[in-house]
């Protein structure tokens, strides 16, 4: 017997004790520093513990290499079935122009901004996916730009796409800053609204430092009511915080709003964190950057200060949160990336793209959908194929199947290639996580 390569065992932040996953086996445990030590080393496993030893076998961090490629392959074929029978999002962009000068908008670079849009466009992208994705389950997210401009033609963009989709069975969800979102309700009404996601980078003086109209007037009391005015007409709200170092402090108040408001005991509400990272083009201030393991340590830091912060968001420090509440480990994860297998994105140039990563930089395009249909299968090969599998660097990499690969996009810009890894720091998080909830 020899040790699983799908071992991740490292000590549990400001502790002794030590933890042990593998995703393969699907088990976890809290290890002392012996049994740690039994799983790290290079030596031999004769002179261990016998009853360990079963223990370990028992649970999959000792195996035969023969019986774990065996079982690593029909995880593998599990997950590929799995995904093949997902809802395919489809994200559909009607304009990238936008009423916010945000201070770490990714956009701001991309050309055309102020056109959109047509009836006959958005016919033939409904046709489109009508034929190409026939025998798929699929919703439709309406993103930006800011899709939700107080325009007439915006609105009747809007509405149009609303009554295709109601047309076609599919759920909508919308990305919106939120600013004009109360005006829209009626609008959206006459769709079946699967999902609001909106974002609020803090409360009224740190976002409407952050977030704020062209011209530098503030944002954040029409989005509030916009959040407001969703709820009452129940449409599920995602409320999203864009966080760096310049906003992170202001966390535990935001918090506090959430919960004062009652949107934390909503059933329709939920929360996500998402941090400031160089997408596209570098960042004016870059030094305001988290680092994956430097955000969640922080967050880490004002729970503990502030324990009321979970009420509004709690983290997932890799697969720490889903072991603590589902009791076991999710399923092995071979692949992080959805662009060309569950997720497409369109926009209005009647261009095709991988994901929204991707959307808008004609030199990613992968095709057309009007006003002729045209594909580059060889790309399209290569963001459908990229899985641990497909990525060298991945195959032999003992957090693979708790990474996935990470981002196509990231590990494309930063690396040059599609089929290289966006590294997640999987081992550090959990070792926050494990300190976090067990």
């Amino acid at each position: 017997m020899i040790k699983s390569k799908h071992n991740i065992v490292s000590k549990i932040l400001e502790s002794d004790q030590y933890f042990a996953i593998n995703l393969l086996s699907g088990n976890a445990d809290l290890l002392s520093e012996e049994e740690a030590n039994a799983l790290i080393s290079t030596g031999e496993l004769q002179n261990a513990d016998k009853g360990l030893m079963q223990d370990m076998t028992e649970k999959g961090y000792l195996v035969s290499p023969e019986g774990e490629k065996k079982i690593y392959r029909n995880k593998y074929f599990d997950f590929i079935d799995q995904r093949d029978d997902e809802e395919v999002q489809l994200f559909f962009v009607p304009n990238y122009s936008c009423n916010f000068s945000c201070s770490y908008c990714y956009q701001d670079e991309y050309t055309n901004p102020s056109q959109s849009a047509t009836p006959e466009l958005i016919d033939a992208f409904f046709l489109y996916i009508r034929k190409e994705l026939a025998n798929r389950r699929k919703y439709l997210t309406i993103f930006g730009g800011e899709p939700l401009l107080n325009t007439p033609h915006q609105r009747n963009l809007i509405t149009h796409l609303v009554e295709k989709s109601v047309e076609a069975a599919l759920d909508i969800c919308v990305v919106t800053n939120g600013y004009y979102l109360e005006n829209y309700i009626e609008f959206l009404s006459k769709g079946k609204i699967r999902e609001i996601q909106i974002t609020l980078d803090g409360t009224k003086s740190i976002h409407d430092q952050r977030r704020f109209l062209k011209g530098g007037s503030p944002t954040f009391e029409p989005i509030v009511r916009g959040i407001d005015a969703a709820l009452a007409a129940g449409f599920p709200v995602n409320l999203r915080m864009v966080i760096d170092k310049q906003n992170i402090e202001n966390l535990p108040e935001l918090a506090t709003f959430a919960i004062e408001k009652g949107w934390t005991s909503h059933p329709l509400f939920k929360t996500q964190i998402g941090r400031n990272y160089e997408l596209h083009h570098c960042q004016s201030t870059p030094d305001q950057l988290f680092t994956r393991v430097s955000l969640f340590q922080k967050i880490f830091e004002l729970t503990e200060q502030y324990p009321h912060i979970k009420e509004f968001y709690k983290p997932s420090y890799s697969v720490a949160k889903y072991l603590a509440e589902h009791g076991e480990l999710p399923d092995p994860l071979f692949d992080a990336c959805p662009a060309c297998k569950s997720e497409w994105a369109f926009d209005y140039t009647g261009r095709i793209y991988s994901c929204t990563a991707t959307v808008g930089k004609e030199e990613e395009a992968l095709g057309t959908f009007y006003p002729e249909i045209t594909k580059n299968e060889l790309l399209i090969h290569q963001w459908a194929s990229r899985d641990v599998t497909s990525i060298e660097e991945c195959r032999n990499c003992e957090v693979q199947l708790a990474c996935g690969g990470g981002c196509g996009s990231v590990a494309k810009n930063k690396n040059g290639s599609i089929l290289s890894p966006d590294c997640r720091p999987v081992k550090e998080l959990l070792e926050i996580g494990f300190k976090a909830y067990f």
